[in-house]
């Protein structure tokens, strides 16, 4: 059970990941036309219209897409230089009070994320230029931390496992 439980969170943690990879490609290439256009306003051409807001809504669902890849990789800041001197042991179980800490703080994250999303729905509120939802970008990034939330939960039970019993979480 743990071998297809953690082969379907790396796949989907993966493809938020890239998911969120390809957001900021384009993004990126939004960018160099917007600005290349500014650039050539004497040719007739000009930045992209709502540029910004485009930039605005997919970086946020970027950054919520990439945290389950860096919380199944283990890939949050640490501080080695004082843990590597510890017994296994230690660091097992400081592995599960950080993951539960970590589980935390995505549940709080989606909570809130989740209230914000409910709270520009029921006002309908638009960006500025292109006048398209301001929920719909929340309700994106919702989505990567909800994900967040559950690979949260399994590198919690993953680090249980490890602490006590080594071998299974192997």
């Amino acid at each position: 059970m743990y071998a297809v439980l953690n082969r379907a969170v790396y796949a989907l943690s993966l493809l938020f990941a890239l998911l969120g990879g390809a957001v900021l490609i384009v993004l990126t290439l939004l960018t160099v036309a917007s600005v290349s256009g500014r650039a050539l306003i004497p040719l007739g051409l000009g930045p992209l219209p709502g540029d910004f807001e485009l930039v605005e809504a997919g970086v946020a669902f970027a950054v919520f897409a990439f945290l389950p890849w860096c919380q199944l990789n283990r890939g949050h800041a640490s501080v080695e230089i004082l843990t590597q001197f510890l017994p296994t042991g230690f660091n097992r179980f400081l592995d599960v009070v950080i993951d539960l800490l970590m589980l935390a703080v995505a549940v709080l994250l989606f909570r809130q994320h989740y209230l914000g999303t409910v709270d520009k729905t029921l006002y309908g509120e638009t960006t500025f230029i292109l006048q398209f939802p301001i929920w719909w970008a929340y309700a994106a990034a919702l989505s990567g931390a909800l994900v967040f939330v559950l690979v949260a939960g399994f590198c919690l039970w993953r680090s249980i496992t490890s602490l006590f019993r080594p071998e299974a979480a192997a």
